[in-house]
């Protein structure tokens, strides 16, 4: 691929931060679960925050994906004053599209959680409705949040952008420790406001090096705000589509036994890590370099970068899957059953993890597709897609959600990524037809074989280690317990990681030997 290594590095960057940022991430949840358990609070906040952020969230998500390009057409034929003002237009048009949806969100807030949450009645609906209107603004700080990572990664600057998380996850991370005890779930949402708010706030001083500059324009007749709009409004519609398959779950959970919410967000969180850190990064800096070859209609090239990512794809989701799956849990229990957080909660959601765990690689392929047809200048054909996965998910939710309960939902989940990922390459192959998916295929086949010896490795591998060290060194009752459990599972890891790549490159897998070449060179270098 042309330019490697500065893809190689923005790869990194985002990577790192994301990891970090997931890290922090869960550290916040594991002090949720600590302070509030699994139950009613928790519910609530998880379905109010939701319930306050999807709508504004798709718009600055949307909005995010078609001002990169409006920037830099701004920028080439006028001038960077031009595309300055440009942004903030868009950054008051977006302030008062805000301002309406806070108001009909205060108004129509019973309604709006009846939405989200058709189960909930009495008090529990009650407390829904009060931390929905406390967290109203979270709308308008994540959409000015999207706003200025459009205009710094315009720069080329990924680094900031990828590093919103710590600030938020700091945000609460203080209120958790220090004030939860006083302020309550009431709190948390304040203090979900104030870190939405934190993520604006360290974007600006880099904004500001980059030549940005506060000023008061608003012109909704400009013509670049109104070709934002047709641009941003497919998008908007297939992000809204793929968004509803989790309001969908949260409604149907939210009849079932208390704490089939939480242990759905907390599974689907653990699946998001996996996503966010390795298949978004990549997909991020790909788009470009897709986009671009496109354009020149270098379709021979463009196929290699296709195949050349799905096949990294694989090689990363594929064991991801397994090691979730064998591993769900003890590692819900290391990490979040403490305090409110119980056994049964850590059951339910390591139940919804294995689940879950099943769609990681439909998803997976789904996103990276997804930027391959943009890329293509189709965004038609990522609607429809997201359209079809909300229908089988909601009939596969029907079916499941009786016998399997919360599991059932987290299941036709991953049974509508995984069809609907399918429906995307059928698509594609007839859309490419110098698209061979024969070197994916065979790159599944082996990735999974491999998966499969690391799995069977490690459960045995974990299941001896634990009995071995509990009896015979850190017995249960000892105050190290944690970091008992801590090395039990990161020695069959690690152990399972090398096994899996070692089978990986007997089995010559082409994208493996290519990394251990790149390694073997620039040790040889150093």
């Amino acid at each position: 691929m042309g330019n490697a290594k500065k893809t190689a590095k923005s790869v990194g960057i985002i990577m790192f931060f994301t990891l970090t940022g997931k890290f922090l991430g869960f550290l916040r949840d594991i002090l949720i679960a600590r302070k509030f358990g699994s139950g009613d609070m928790t519910d609530t906040y998880f379905i109010a925050l939701d319930a306050t952020v999807v709508f504004m969230g798709l718009v600055g998500a949307a909005l995010n994906t078609t001002l990169i390009p409006i920037l830099s057409e701004i920028e080439a034929k006028y001038s960077k004053e031009k595309k300055i003002n440009y942004l903030n237009n868009v950054f008051h048009a977006v302030f008062f599209l805000s301002i309406i949806f806070s108001l009909i969100g205060w108004i129509f807030s019973p309604q709006i959680i009846g939405i989200f949450a058709k189960g909930f009645e009495g008090e529990k609906l009650q407390l829904a409705v009060k931390l929905h209107r406390i967290g109203l603004p979270i709308a308008f700080f994540s959409v000015a949040t999207y706003i200025f990572t459009g205009y710094l990664e315009n720069n080329e600057n990924f680094g900031i952008p990828a590093a919103t998380s710590f600030p938020f996850n700091f945000v609460h991370i203080v209120f958790l420790v220090f004030l939860s005890q006083k302020y309550g779930i009431e709190g948390l949402m304040v203090a979900s406001v104030l870190a939405a708010l934190s993520q604006v706030l360290i974007q600006i001083p880099s904004a500001r090096k980059l030549g940005y500059r506060y000023e008061y324009v608003f012109d909704m007749k400009d013509k670049y705000l109104r070709k934002a709009l047709v641009l941003t409004i497919p998008v908007l519609i297939g992000s809204a589509i793929n968004e509803i398959n989790a309001i969908v779950d949260k409604t149907l959970a939210s009849d079932l036994v208390k704490g089939s919410i939480s242990a759905l967000t907390y599974a689907s969180r653990i699946k998001g890590t996996v996503l966010g850190v390795f298949v978004l990064a990549i997909a991020k800096v790909i788009f470009p370099i897709l986009s671009r070859e496109s354009n020149k209609n270098n379709k021979e090239y463009l196929v290699k970068v296709i195949i050349y990512s799905i096949n990294v794809i694989l090689i990363i989701t594929v064991p991801a899957t397994i090691g979730l799956i064998v591993l769900s849990e003890p590692l819900i229990r290391i990490f979040l059953e403490r305090g409110a957080f119980d056994s049964t909660a850590t059951l339910m959601t390591s139940q919804a993890l294995v689940f879950y765990s099943f769609g990681i690689v439909g998803i997976a392929i789904k996103i990276m597709l997804s930027r391959v047809y943009y890329s293509l200048q189709d965004t038609k054909t990522p609607m429809i897609n997201g359209i079809i996965a909300v229908i089988i998910n909601i009939i596969m939710n029907l079916i499941l959600v009786g016998p399997l309960k919360h599991k059932g939902l987290a299941l036709a989940t991953s049974i509508s990524d995984i069809l609907t990922s399918l429906v995307f390459i059928y698509g594609l192959k007839k859309r490419i037809n110098a698209i061979k998916i024969k070197d994916s295929a065979i790159c599944l086949i082996k990735t999974t074989v491999a998966s499969i010896i690391m799995g069977v490795v490690v459960y045995f591998t974990y299941g001896g280690l634990s009995f071995y060290i509990e009896k015979r060194i850190i017995p249960a009752t000892s105050t190290l317990t944690f970091i008992r459990d801590i090395i039990v599972l990161a020695i069959p890891v690690a152990i399972g990681g090398i096994i899996y790549f070692g089978f990986c490159y007997l089995f010559k897998v082409k994208e493996i030997n290519l990394i251990l070449d790149n390694a073997k060179e620039r040790l040889n270098r150093d």
